[in-house]
């Protein structure tokens, strides 16, 4: 691991960063304020697909958090395209050599927001995991997180973003070093979250995943949500089913109503967190 660091960009430390900073006040304070009634899993899906899409987009996060009762850090993570299963496993397992050598390089860099460019990596400590990543279409992650104070190697929050063919610029490396305490504390609320109402159901008081609500997604729209996760458009959608765009249309629209939803990347979020693609066909 002796070798990583020459993997880190150096983050960004221009005279104009007060006129960046100037220039997108507004959206700034937005995604700030907007993160504060984030507390499910699908909110925070939708946040950042939103609000801190404007500053670093990605496509893929993986959001990790120290759980004490494991001892261990627990990471989850968010696609908004389709991603490999191997690759989703090996990237929130935290003990899988890919995550033990991205997790050992931003301990490297004392807690400052690290840009990896997978292929060095792969040339100094090559893996299945690794390459099944790169050929997936990752070339880059940025790489930022939280730790104890004075001990680095102890997270409390880790977090890495990426997208496919994606190149990350000093700018968007800058704003995610900004962001780092909401982002942080978003999770961290979530986590709370979704462990109270967790434990809620099963004292048998909240249901977390009612099965009323599955009950009311029929066959036909489990399909098209899951065409709609896959990235498709009504388009793509009824051509894969038989069917038209009218008819794609309008069942769109009903999933939004059932569930609740403002748009589709919040219906698909939602569903995610309803299991409602858990098993969903991929036929007519």
């Amino acid at each position: 691991m002796n070798h990583m660091t020459d993997l880190a960009k150096v983050p960004l430390t221009a005279p104009d960063i007060d006129d960046l900073l100037s220039h997108h006040a507004h959206a700034l304070v937005r995604v700030i304020e907007t993160a504060t009634s984030v507390r499910r899993r699908y909110q925070f899906f939708v946040w950042a697909q939103s609000y801190l899409q404007t500053f670093v987009p990605h496509q893929l996060a993986v959001c990790g958090s120290y759980q004490r009762a494991r001892k261990e850090i627990v990471f989850e993570a968010f696609n908004s395209i389709p991603v490999p299963s191997p690759v989703l496993s090996a990237v929130t397992d935290s003990g899988s050599a890919l995550m033990k050598q991205l997790v050992g390089v931003w301990i490297e860099r004392r807690g400052r927001a690290v840009v990896i460019d997978l292929h060095e990596m792969n040339l100094i400590a090559p893996g299945s995991e690794l390459d099944s990543l790169i050929a997936s279409g990752f070339d880059e992650l940025l790489v930022h997180g939280v730790s104890r104070p004075q001990r680095p190697a102890e997270i409390e929050t880790l977090f890495m973003l990426s997208s496919p063919r994606w190149r990350c610029n000093q700018q968007q490396q800058m704003y995610f070093e900004l962001l780092l305490p909401h982002v942080h504390s978003t999770w961290l609320r979530v986590q709370a979250t979704e462990r109270e109402l967790a434990g809620a159901q099963a004292a048998g008081a909240v249901p977390l995943r009612p099965e009323s609500t599955r009950s009311v997604i029929t066959d036909r729209e489990g399909q098209i949500l899951f065409w709609v996760r896959e990235g498709k458009s009504n388009q793509e959608i009824g051509d894969q089913l038989g069917i038209s765009v009218l008819t794609v249309k309008n069942h769109v629209q009903k999933i939004l109503r059932k569930l609740g939803a403002a748009n589709r990347a919040q219906a698909v979020a939602k569903a995610m967190n309803l299991n409602l693609l858990h098993s969903v066909g991929r036929g007519s």
